[in-house]
């Protein structure tokens, strides 16, 4: 295989990084061409040493994205990261998507927790206002307690929820190293 279809073969696979990447990167392949011509290797033996374009395409296209997830936590960003660190290889499926449901599932729970907690005031309120003969200071008071410990719960759950974010992004990096037998590409 040649630069030209190494580099065509290379880009098949990497079509949804912007454009702008896809430029530095092949950018860099150029000059690691050039470099390994000027040692007096061949085109296809360059090529040989780089590896797959297929897998070197879906490293690169992880690393990206979880580059991508670590400047920013939005739930894109995560998801994109996490479905380009699955397509690293099947057994991602299980050690990236695993342990991924069981943290949003908690984070998830203790948000529905604390909305609920909030919520039930105006349930109480309602009550009161339709329904006074059943009204007692004692529910009231409940409510609001409950209301109050809801809010308390929410500004536990938002500092749990960032760092779950960030420590789930570096589990994704080091799934990535795991992956590539500890290389770095940078």
């Amino acid at each position: 295989m040649n630069k030209r279809n190494f580099i065509d073969e290379f880009l098949r696979h990497l079509k949804s990084l912007p454009a702008e990447e896809k430029e530095d990167i092949i950018q860099d392949f150029e000059e690691y061409f050039e470099a390994g011509q000027l040692e007096g290797k061949s085109e296809e033996e360059i090529a040989q040493s780089l590896g797959a374009p297929q897998k070197l395409a879906k490293d690169l296209h992880a690393n990206y994205y979880v580059e991508k997830a670590k400047e920013d936590h939005s739930a894109g960003n995560i998801a994109r990261a996490i479905w380009a660190v699955i397509g690293l290889s099947f057994l991602n499926l299980i050690l990236v998507l695993g342990p991924f449901l069981a943290i949003a599932g908690v984070i998830l729970s203790l948000w529905i927790v604390a909305a609920s907690f909030i919520v039930q005031i105006v349930a109480a309120l309602f009550k009161s206002l339709f329904q006074p003969e059943l009204f007692h200071f004692f529910e009231l008071f409940m409510s609001v307690t409950i209301s109050g410990i809801g809010l308390l719960l929410l500004l536990v759950v938002y500092p749990i929820t960032q760092y779950a974010l960030k420590l789930f992004v570096k589990y994704l990096s080091f799934n990535i190293r795991i992956v590539k037998g500890g290389a770095t590409y940078e």
